[in-house]
């Protein structure tokens, strides 16, 4: 048991340190989470848009629809 308990509690304090240093990188970009979370919403709708412009573009030229 002692072998497996080993390994599992150095991949814990791995984990408790990438953890505090993804922290400290992301606390500076806390004011701006709003912004950005609209900014991905944005390009999500305006990449599904194109694709689906281009689709019904492709089904039109080929006069399927």
């Amino acid at each position: 048991m002692a072998g497996i308990a080993t390994p599992g509690a150095v991949s814990v304090e791995v984990a408790q340190s990438v953890l505090a240093e993804t922290q400290t990188a992301v606390l500076p970009l806390v004011p701006y989470l709003d912004t950005l979370r609209w900014g991905v919403i944005a390009v999500s709708l305006g990449g599904g848009g194109a694709v689906t412009i281009y689709a019904r573009l492709d089904d039109w030229k080929r006069g399927q629809r």
